[in-house]
């Protein structure tokens, strides 16, 4: 018993059941929703006026057994046993833990280790982006409505006494910490080409040479993982493999660069987005590209390297529908700038001047240009130029490069590279107005920011970002205006707010009125403070 052929585009708002919030505040995926927009936008607790340091802080931290790399998730209104009926939070360790907390108390409710007897979690296989242990890294993704209590599925690497490395998705009892639908599975595939991890014409596999960094996709029944390296050490190509969530099973696999190598999926941790027609949006690190294109436009030998693809999961088969790949993408290749150290989020639709609707994406890589595509035409390659793209701002991030996902709220996209400030850039006419309009007075360290808003609909929008370092920091921004910082909490007096040390990659969460925030060790939870007697 396990301890208790071709394409790219962005999407915003989707309907789909397995990420609907119900009418509530649940969290049930990273950054909000499949179209990874990060926003909360039926927060009534939380106001402009009583996000300070007067009547905000901490209020108790979590201890977990190790680093917390993956975004908490939030579901309201869970039975649990003798408990009653509670606001969950569900928090996975690299130690290949999974818990479950009284969101609203920190009590725990139940924790189970995603290991079988004689195993332990993976070590860091030489690389230290992941260290000192590789346990459950991605955010997991909440179906309430799937199994007797609704179910949690994770991805869990581990390592077995003969040295064996695996990777397993767990499906897992909300309610009871249990497993669910005879899991969990080892996750396998193989995939046509001749690429550097083939063998006899087949691409494998291999779990030892890959990461589960990128968060968890759930779409139409099917939960989808992508795949990351350990410091490029190869051979690895770009994977993104899918199972029934219902019975676990093997549905489609894609390898992306099945006749070259390398170009992973890992997104700096942001999850694939999706949109409300069913595709798929990725962005694929540094990898062979085939720059001679086919008759259709597309890669001669399928390797889709350094790009931002469209992927179609109709059918129960996964292919590239479109892409962009932009036009010096060989020399990018050479110096490490790859686009896949960012995530794409799907936009609402917009209208320009004549009245015309588009359908968007957005996001950014190492470049830190910011590219805007047409969902319903990306743009593909062109060695002349990136005109064939829907708009590009060019290097409009002052920062050193681009680790991370926007935020989206009421027109405006936020985000920040490393070491520099947050930005506001603002929507108009369907596209992106060049220059930012505000911008926070503090620079961001290593790996920048990922931020997150809470509002009340168009009202009381905030940005909430965590600041890396040996004390982290959670700041509040008006949304309207990031030169007002509501909120800093290394600025409480004598320590009060202080919730342990900073990691990388994390992406506050916001739900009824409290704020959780990931560390190397537990969850600092934020809200706002009992007035003193």
């Amino acid at each position: 018993m396990l301890l208790p052929k071709y394409a790219l585009v962005v999407v915003f708002l989707c309907s789909l059941s397995e990420v609907s919030s119900a009418g509530g505040q649940n969290v049930l995926t990273w950054h909000n929703d499949n179209a990874r927009t990060g926003q909360n936008l039926q927060e009534k607790i939380l106001t402009l006026q009583n996000v300070n340091l007067k009547t905000f802080g901490k209020l108790f931290t979590i201890q977990v057994d190790a680093k917390v790399d993956a975004e908490p998730l939030y579901a309201e209104k869970i039975e649990i046993g003798h408990a009653g009926v509670r606001n969950v939070l569900f928090v996975a360790t690299e130690h290949d833990s999974l818990y479950a907390f009284d969101a609203d108390a920190g009590k725990e409710f139940w924790h189970v280790q995603l290991l079988k007897p004689g195993e332990t979690p993976s070590d860091r296989l030489h690389c230290g982006q992941i260290e000192p242990e590789i346990g459950i890294t991605s955010t997991p993704v909440i179906d309430l409505h799937r199994g007797p209590h609704g179910t949690i599925y994770v991805v869990a690497m581990s390592k077995d006494p003969q040295g064996q490395y695996i990777q397993r998705l767990h499906a897992i009892d909300l309610r009871t910490g249990s497993e669910e639908f005879r899991g969990p599975v080892e996750i396998h595939a193989s995939f046509p080409g001749n690429g550097a991890a083939s063998r006899a014409g087949i691409a494998i596999f291999d779990p030892k040479q890959y990461a589960e960094r990128a968060a968890l996709l759930l779409l139409n029944g099917v939960v989808y993982t992508t795949w990351t390296s350990h410091c490029d050490h190869d051979p690895y190509n770009g994977w993104i493999i899918g199972y029934s969530a219902r019975t676990l099973k093997q549905t489609a696999a894609l390898d992306i660069t099945p006749n070259g190598e390398e170009g992973a999926i890992w997104q700096s941790g942001a999850g694939p987005a999706a949109d409300a027609q069913g595709y798929i949006y990725l962005f694929v690190g540094n990898g062979t590209f085939d720059t001679n294109l086919n008759s259709s436009g597309f890669p001669s030998r399928g390797n889709f390297g350094n790009s931002f693809l469209k992927i179609s999961a109709s059918g129960r088969r996964l292919f590239v529908a479109d892409y962009f790949t932009m036009f010096d993408v060989v020399a990018e290749n050479a110096i490490d700038l790859d686009l896949g150290s960012g995530g794409p989020m799907v936009l609402p639709d917009m209208t320009d001047a004549s009245g015309k609707t588009w359908r968007l994406a957005v996001g950014a890589g190492k470049d830190r240009n910011i590219y805007l595509a047409n969902r319903d035409a990306l743009g593909r390659f062109n060695p002349q130029g990136n005109q064939n793209i829907y708009q590009e701002l060019y290097k409009p991030l002052k920062g050193i490069r681009y680790r991370g996902a926007p935020a989206y709220f009421d027109s405006r996209l936020y985000c920040a590279s490393v070491d520099d400030a947050i930005l506001e850039f603002r929507f108009g006419d369907a596209r992106l107005v060049e220059t930012p309009v505000s911008s926070t007075a503090t620079k961001f360290v290593y790996p920048g920011a990922i931020p997150s808003i809470s509002a009340d609909g168009s009202q009381n929008g905030i940005v909430w970002a965590a600041e890396n370092g040996n004390t982290a920091e959670l700041h509040a921004y008006n949304a309207a205006d990031l030169t007002d910082e509501l909120y800093n909490s290394n600025q409480a007096p004598s320590g009060r707010d202080h919730f342990g040390t900073g990691n990388k990659f994390i992406t506050p969460m916001i739900a009824h009125g409290k704020v959780y925030v990931g560390t190397t060790d537990g969850i600092g939870v934020f809200g706002l403070l009992r007035p003193a007697p």
